[in-house]
């Protein structure tokens, strides 16, 4: 394996490389839009520093690595950018995993519902119950609700400031049946609240099921996008590829590579995306 004569020099190279990588992403972050988001989450601060300090590092062990194989700094970079690319990518997707993940539980906030009301609990009491009984990763924003309720004493204007936290689809349905309940009664409720229920494990059914689907053909489009980095890397222990490369022709043909292989990236994630149910309630 060949190291490149200035290694000192290519280390630094590759370095600088992957903080401007970092900077670049840095600068091209968008805040979230939306205005209202459950409390429990982190700060849109704390979110931003965490991202960034894990593509960094993600980004400069990357070109350690992969400089010490191939000792070029000029193949040493589309790893870095690949590799802080890829972990802001995903850091990123990390509130839509939480999302994803408190919609799969409204069924079992329906069940506690059901079970209270079915118990002789008022709705009030049925959905205070909710921030000890409910949910995990719901309990904090029930709690909140609870405080809320305890402060105001309106439990219209607890609701609503609910509802807007959560912010979608599911939890307007489940709310507007409870208000609905709540300023006209109804001896019905509780078949409504089971209906709805059994919709919403429905729906939920079938988007996962999509969703697998979908992700089945992401990855191996993943897979065929880092095949040819692979071979690549593979390719460049060889003093004869490292040599290749270093000449204009081979840059860009690396950049080009970059390139196409970014737009194709984005291309599938935007045909796999799943459309989002909108609020009607909102």
């Amino acid at each position: 394996m060949k190291i490149a004569s200035p290694m000192a020099y290519s280390f630094v190279v590759a370095t600088i490389s992957s903080g401007i990588c970092a900077l670049a992403l840095a600068i091209l972050y968008e805040p979230i839009k939306r205005k209202s988001q459950i409390k429990y989450l982190p700060s849109k601060f704390r979110l931003l520093k965490r991202e960034l300090s894990s593509t960094a590092l993600a980004a400069i062990a990357t070109s350690i690595l992969v400089l010490i194989w191939t000792g070029s700094a000029v193949i040493t970079f589309p790893f870095t950018f690949f590799a802080g690319t890829v972990t802001w990518i995903y850091t990123r997707n990390k509130e839509s995993r939480n999302q994803s993940a408190i919609a799969m539980v409204w069924p079992e906030v329906i069940d506690h519902l059901v079970s209270g009301i079915h118990s002789g609990l008022s709705l009030s009491e049925a959905m205070v119950g909710l921030s000890t009984r409910g949910p995990e990763v719901l309990r904090p924003a029930f709690l909140d609700f609870h405080q809320d309720l305890l402060h105001t004493g309106d439990f219209t204007e607890s609701a609503e400031k609910l509802k807007a936290r959560f912010n979608s689809q599911s939890s307007d349905q489940i709310l507007e049946a409870v208000l609905l309940a709540k300023s006209l009664g109804g001896s019905e409720l509780l078949q409504i609240f089971r209906t709805l229920g059994d919709f919403i494990r429905q729906d939920l059914a079938l988007r996962k099921e999509i969703e697998i689907k979908h992700g089945w053909i992401k990855n191996s489009a993943h897979l065929s996008s880092a095949a040819p980095w692979l071979l690549l890397l593979l390719l460049s222990s060889q003093p004869g590829t490292v040599e290749s490369f270093a000449q204009p022709g081979g840059i860009a043909i690396l950049l080009v590579g970059i390139f196409l292989t970014v737009v194709a990236y984005f291309w599938m994630g935007r045909l796999g995306q799943l459309p989002k149910t909108p609020r009607v309630f909102g």
